[in-house]
């Protein structure tokens, strides 16, 4: 597993590698209380949505993770985040959680998009031979999410 930046382009969003320089956009679409409900982090001001990245970028600088920003290309706006986790490159497998998007943007076809983007790059590219999603037990809206996937 070459576990490197990409650019992951679909149809309607690209994944493209999250940056400090992204904070801005993402605090316009990513402070609702709700988007956080269910995780470990508390994202409610700049701040705080300043150290979720910085604290992505640390992990994958050490290659456990690789962060990504959701762009929609029709308007081009950053409309939320996802990443692999926990990645196992001798074991050839990784996690996708980490995932959030603007609440105007959920039940649409960007988070179907997005992890078809990402498992075909995680069997493709990386070669995986487990993928795991990742999302808390008691997020049903997530589980149900992942179920309109197959999964």
């Amino acid at each position: 597993m070459n576990v490197e930046t990409v650019i992951l382009d679909g149809e309607r969003i690209s994944l493209e590698p999250m940056q400090t320089d992204h904070v801005p956009a993402l605090c316009e679409v990513g402070l609702d209380g709700e988007l956080w409900k269910w995780t470990l982090s508390a994202v409610r001001d700049v701040k705080a949505m300043d150290d979720y990245v910085r604290s992505a970028l640390d992990d994958q600088s050490t290659g456990i993770c690789l962060p990504f920003i959701t762009r929609d290309k029709t308007s081009g706006r950053i409309i939320g985040s996802t990443r692999f986790g926990n990645i196992d490159k001798p074991n050839r497998k990784t996690e996708i959680g980490w995932t959030w998007i603007a609440p105007e943007c959920q039940r649409t076809a960007v988070n179907t998009e997005a992890k078809l983007l990402m498992l075909a790059h995680a069997f493709e590219i990386w070669k995986c031979i487990r993928v795991e999603f990742k999302t808390d037990a008691l997020n049903e809206r997530s589980r149900r999410a992942i179920a309109r996937i197959g999964a």
